[in-house]
């Protein structure tokens, strides 16, 4: 029988089905979301289907007729030779992962199945590749590596912090039994006065680590982010460089977290003064820093922030983006690991310290940045339930806060701490001109604690702007003059009293207290 006359045997039926199936075939093959493509035993590219153009960028006309080379990144031209002699042989490669170029210049990761391809007579003429984009995958996987590594960090940064705090409660316990009991005039009290100093900078640095381990010790209250960002930026305007400016947007909506306060003071004030030192001094820049709500879905969250553990819900963010230097992925990789710096001095725990507040907090933190480019920082705590949050205000107690004005560091330095160890909430500043901003920024502020003579602004003014602004806040005049002889100059004054230097820090709280006292039972 003719070949003819067998062709024509075959039912037309059954042909139409084959046909069919063929065209069904290569339906899938070109509409494929992976990269599906035919070269023969050279490498010269034969087929292109459609998932290849979204895969690799170049359309079927520019990548038909040329050498699959063109897609290796430099260094990985000998994989194309081996996978080529691999084929020749008959054998299959499966799975293998890899990096490609697209046509956009950007390097991804795929996953190749490879398989020759047959004649009739079993011979190899040529090689089916297929190809997956697996680069969110890679990047996922990344940063799941690089968060349990932290976690890893943040587990033995906690325990060298708790064992070493109970070492220097023997050191400082026992340096402060030995002080009390020598006379004044012993030699030896400047020795241990140095030793009790040199612990407790080393106390200030467990403290960091616990913050970093999440394990520090949080008072929790109702916070708003915006009026946060306020406050820091007034008290680090004198320790970033005059080249470098800070600018705001914040939303005055923004809803409360709950959270410690001093923890995000601690927090924000880490990552302007990063990103200050980011801009440096060679020449001018900005910092940004944006506050908004967000809503974050679960799609959001598995995509940018896989690893971070965070619900989906409403967010309070803040983003702190200056336009520095920028970071390579190398960097990136390492910024939040305990005393790692790109900076030639200073090794401290500024960024890593700054991931446990946020993590304790039940919040994520990413960094964006591309070299020349700048840096973000974004950071999501999640937002008081409005419940909880009413809640929050109305249980939370009110720690007035309390601003010291004094050009005297040891002055500053003894009020704060006295205070603070009362409960108050206290602001510094160093001449008259910083505490009328401070004053005029931060709301929260019942009570100033005025000197008289300082640079830049004296004491009588600044006193006559705050007043401007809120006369009924109650004032302390500080000053080492007498109490006549200083209140003479502020006849008729309201809500002023005195309190005479050189003073105890018992005795500024019980000054601070009772004026409190009186202020609230007169309103």
């Amino acid at each position: 029988m003719h070949l003819a006359d067998e062709a024509a045997s075959v039912p037309a039926s059954e042909n139409a089905q084959t046909h069919s199936a063929l065209a069904r075939l290569a339906a899938i093959v070109e509409f494929s979301d992976d990269a599906i493509i035919s070269k023969d035993l050279d490498g010269i590219i034969q087929t292109w289907n459609t998932g290849a153009v979204q895969v690799y960028g170049y359309s079927a006309g520019e990548a038909i007729g040329r050498s699959i080379a063109f897609l290796l990144p430099p260094g990985r031209v000998i994989e194309e030779q081996e996978i080529l002699s691999r084929m020749r042989q008959g054998e299959r490669v499966q799975h293998f992962e890899t990096t490609r170029l697209r046509k956009d210049g950007k390097l991804i990761h795929v996953s190749l199945t490879l398989s020759p391809i047959r004649d009739l007579s079993g011979e190899v003429i040529g090689v089916s590749h297929v190809a997956r984009d697996i680069t969110e995958r890679r990047n996922l996987e990344i940063q799941m590596r690089q968060t349990q590594r932290l976690e890893s960090l943040g587990v033995l940064a906690g325990g060298i912090a708790h064992d070493f705090n109970n070492l220097l409660t023997g050191i400082m316990g026992n340096a402060s039994l030995v002080l009390e009991v020598l006379s004044s005039h012993d030699p030896s009290r400047a020795y241990l006065e140095n030793l009790l100093l040199a612990s407790q900078r080393a106390a200030d640095l467990t403290a960091q680590l616990l913050a970093y381990s999440g394990r520090g010790q949080f008072v929790v209250g109702p916070v708003n982010l915006s009026s946060v960002v306020s406050e820091v930026n007034l008290l680090i305007r004198a320790s970033i460089p005059k080249t470098v400016s800070v600018q705001t947007e914040l939303d005055p909506g923004l809803p409360v977290v709950e959270a410690d306060r001093n923890q995000m003071h601690q927090l924000l004030m880490n990552l302007i003064l990063n990103g200050a030192e980011a801009v440096g001094e060679s020449q001018p820049g900005s910092v940004m820093v944006r506050t908004s709500a967000e809503q974050l879905d679960p799609g959001f969250i598995n995509a940018a922030l896989a690893g971070s553990g965070i619900a989906p819900g409403v967010y309070a963010c803040v983003e702190v983006r200056d336009d520095g230097c920028g970071m390579d992925e190398e960097t990136k990789a390492r910024i939040f690991e305990p005393f790692f710096t790109t900076k030639f001095t200073g090794r401290g725990l500024g960024l890593s310290a700054a991931l446990g507040i946020v993590s304790a907090h039940r919040g994520a933190i990413r960094v964006y940045s591309t070299p020349g480019h700048g840096t973000t920082f974004k950071v999501w705590l999640p937002a008081a339930a409005d419940a909880k949050a009413e809640e929050l205000r109305r249980t939370a107690p009110v720690l007035p806060t309390v601003l010291v004005v004094d050009d005297e560091e040891m002055v500053r330095k003894v009020a704060k701490a006295s205070l603070e160890k009362r409960g108050f909430a206290v602001l510094v500043a160093t001449n008259g001109q910083e505490g009328v901003d401070l004053f005029c920024n931060v709301s929260s502020i019942a009570l100033v604690i005025l000197d008289l003579t300082m640079p830049v602004m004296n004491g009588d003014e600044a006193l006559r702007r705050m007043r401007s602004v809120r006369p009924g806040v109650p004032v302390i005049i500080s000053s080492g003059y007498s109490e006549a002889e200083t209140m003479q100059r502020f006849c008729g004054e309201p809500s002023l009293c005195f309190i005479q230097k050189p003073y105890t820090g018992a005795a500024l709280r019980d000054k601070v207290e009772s004026v409190l006292r009186a202020g609230a039972a007169a309103g």
